[in-house]
C-alpha cells in the first residue's frame, strides 16, 4: 500500500483559505503603510484596498495562481505573483488618473504598500511550499505514480519528475509492451518496467497507485484508447501526456471550447492583459525617447538633406502583426530606396551607402524614426526585427515556422539583436539563428524580458560590427 496525498481532499478549503489570506495581506499591507506614514486609514483607502483585492483575485484566477502548483517550481510561482501584482498596480494607476484621485493618497504610504504586499504574498506561498516540502521529505503528502510508456516521452517525463523531488511524486515504474519485465530504461534512476500495458489495469486493483501518466506516442492511438477504457473501471487518476513536444511549440496551452479540450500548438504569448501592458510600455518608453531624440533627429534630417540628393526618410513595406503589411520608417542612408519584389541586402562596403549613411547605420541612428511607428502602434520597442516583404517571401519557404515570428508586433530591438544576430544575413544559417532567437523571445515574453533587452541594447546594442 502506497501513501496518498494528504492535501488533495482538502484542496477546495485550502484554495478558499488562500483567497481570504491574499485579501487580508493586501488590506493589512495598506493599513501598515498608512500607519507607518502617519496617514488615516479612511474610507478612500479601504475602497482602494478592496478594489486591489478584487483585481488581484480576478487576475490571479485568470492566470491559475490558485490551481495546484505541485508540478511547478517556486520560481515560476513567485514570478507569476509578481506579474499579477504589477498588473493590479497598472490598472489602479490608470483608474486613479482617469478619476483624478491620485492626489488624495499619500505617495509614501502607497509605495510602502506596493512593496510590502507582493513580499507578503510571496512569503505566504513560500511558507506553504516549505511545509509541504517538509511533509514530502518524511513521506507524507506524496503521490505514487506509474508511467504507461517507456519510450522517449515517458523517459523524459520520468527524468523530470526524478530530478524534482519537491513535486512529491514517487514513481513506482513503467508499463510498456516493447521492453522486458525488469528492464531499467534510465541508468541513473532505479526504475523498472513492471509489466506490459495490459497488466496495468490488473495491478491497480492490488496496488494503491495514485495516478497513471499515459505517455505513449501518437501512433499508439489504439493502445491509448484501450488502456483508457480499461482504467475507467477504477478510481485512479489518469493523466494523458500528449505527444506534441516534437512540434516547435509557441505558447502552448490547453483551452476549452464548448466543453472540448483544445491544445494550442501555435499561439500568441500576449493575452488581453499582456497586450495592454506591452502597449502601455511602448507608449510610455517610446514617448519618453521621442521627446529626448527630437532635436537630434532634426539635426540628422538637416545633415542628410545637405549631404545627398533624395528624401530624408526612407520607408519600406514590411510584415507586421499577423503578417499584415506596414510601412517602416528609417532615415535614408543609401542612394537608392528599394521596395520591390527583389531587394539586395546591404553588404560590407556597399557602394549604395552614403558617407553619412555609413555613420548612421553603424551607430543605429537610422532606426530612430521607427519610434514614430511605435507610437502609431504598428511596431513595438522590443520584438522580432521586421524584414522587407521580399525577404519574408523568400525565407518563409526556406525556414520552417518562419512566419510564426509575426505573431507579435515587430520591434526596433530584440533578443536576436542583442545576441549578435543583426546585420547582413548572407547565409540561410544566419537567418535561421535569428529566427530561433525571435522564437525564444516569443515563447518567453514578459515585461521583465523587454526591460532586460532594452537595457542590454543601451549598453551594447547600438554599435555592432555586423551593422553596415
Amino acid at each position: 500500500m502506497y501513501n496518498t496525498g494528504l492535501v488533495r481532499p482538502y484542496h477546495s478549503l485550502i484554495t478558499l483559505f488562500q483567497h481570504f489570506a491574499d485579501v487580508f495581506i493586501i488590506l493589512l499591507s495598506l493599513w501598515l503603510g498608512c500607519k507607518g506614514m502617519g496617514v488615516t486609514f479612511d474610507t478612500q483607502y479601504s475602497q482602494l484596498g478592496l478594489l486591489a483585492s478584487l483585481l488581484y483575485f480576478l487576475f490571479a484566477t485568470h492566470q491559475d495562481i490558485y490551481e495546484s502548483w505541485r508540478g511547478q517550481s517556486i520560481r515560476d510561482e513567485i514570478l507569476l505573483v509578481g506579474r499579477v501584482w504589477f498588473e493590479v498596480l497598472l490598472v489602479l494607476l490608470a483608474v486613479g488618473f482617469a478619476l483624478k484621485s491620485t492626489e488624495y493618497f499619500s505617495r509614501k504610504a502607497l509605495a510602502f504598500w506596493a512593496t510590502l504586499s507582493p513580499l507578503l504574498l510571496i512569503g505566504l506561498r513560500a511558507s506553504v511550499r516549505g511545509v509541504l516540502r517538509k511533509m514530502r521529505s518524511v513521506g507524507r503528502n506524496s503521490r505514487s505514480i506509474v508511467i504507461a510508456g517507456a519510450g522517449v516521452l515517458g523517459l523524459e517525463l520520468a527524468k523530470l519528475i526524478g530530478e524534482s523531488p519537491w513535486m512529491g511524486m514517487n514513481i513506482k515504474g513503467f508499463y510498456d509492451d516493447k521492453l522486458d519485465l525488469g528492464t531499467k530504461p534510465i541508468h541513473n534512476l532505479d526504475l523498472e518496467v513492471i509489466g506490459p500495458l495490459k497488466q496495468l489495469p490488473v495491478d491497480i486493483h492490488h496496488y494503491r497507485y495514485d495516478e497513471v501518466f499515459i505517455a505513449l506516442p501518437m501512433q499508439a492511438e489504439n493502445s491509448v484508447k484501450e488502456l483508457v477504457s480499461k482504467l475507467a473501471d477504477s478510481t485512479i487518476q489518469v493523466q494523458y501526456v500528449p505527444d506534441i513536444f516534437t512540434f516547435n511549440l509557441i505558447n502552448s496551452r490547453i483551452r476549452h471550447i464548448g466543453g472540448f479540450p483544445i491544445i494550442s500548438v501555435y499561439d500568441s504569448p500576449l493575452d488581453t492583459v499582456g497586450r495592454i501592458i506591452k502597449r502601455g510600455e511602448d507608449i510610455f518608453i517610446g514617448g519618453l525617447i521621442l521627446a529626448l531624440i527630437f532635436i537630434p533627429m532634426l539635426i540628422i534630417a538637416f545633415l542628410i538633406k545637405c549631404t545627398s540628393r533624395g528624401p530624408v526618410f526612407f520607408k519600406q513595406r514590411r510584415y507586421g502583426l499577423n503578417g499584415e503589411e506596414i510601412w517602416v520608417w528609417k532615415f535614408r542612408t543609401m542612394s537608392v530606396c528599394e521596395d520591390g519584389y527583389v531587394i539586395h541586402q546591404v553588404k560590407k562596403d556597399d557602394c549604395r551607402i552614403t558617407r553619412l549613411g555609413s555613420v548612421l547605420r553603424k551607430c543605429s541612428l537610422d532606426e530612430l524614426p521607427q519610434f514614430i511607428n511605435v507610437i502609431k502602434g504598428s511596431m513595438s520597442i522590443v520584438g522580432p526585427r521586421p524584414h522587407a516583404v521580399a525577404h519574408n517571401e523568400l525565407y518563409r519557404k526556406e525556414i520552417e515556422g518562419y512566419m510564426q515570428r509575426h505573431m507579435i508586433k515587430p520591434g526596433i530591438t530584440g533578443w536576436a539583436q542583442i545576441n549578435g544576430w543583426r546585420g547582413e544575413t548572407d547565409t540561410l544559417d544566419k537567418m535561421t539563428k535569428r529566427v530561433e532567437h525571435d522564437m525564444h523571445y516569443i515563447r518567453n515574453w514578459s515585461i521583465w524580458l523587454d526591460i532586460k533587452i532594452i537595457l542590454l541594447t543601451l549598453i551594447k546594442g547600438f554599435i555592432n560590427r555586423n551593422a553596415y
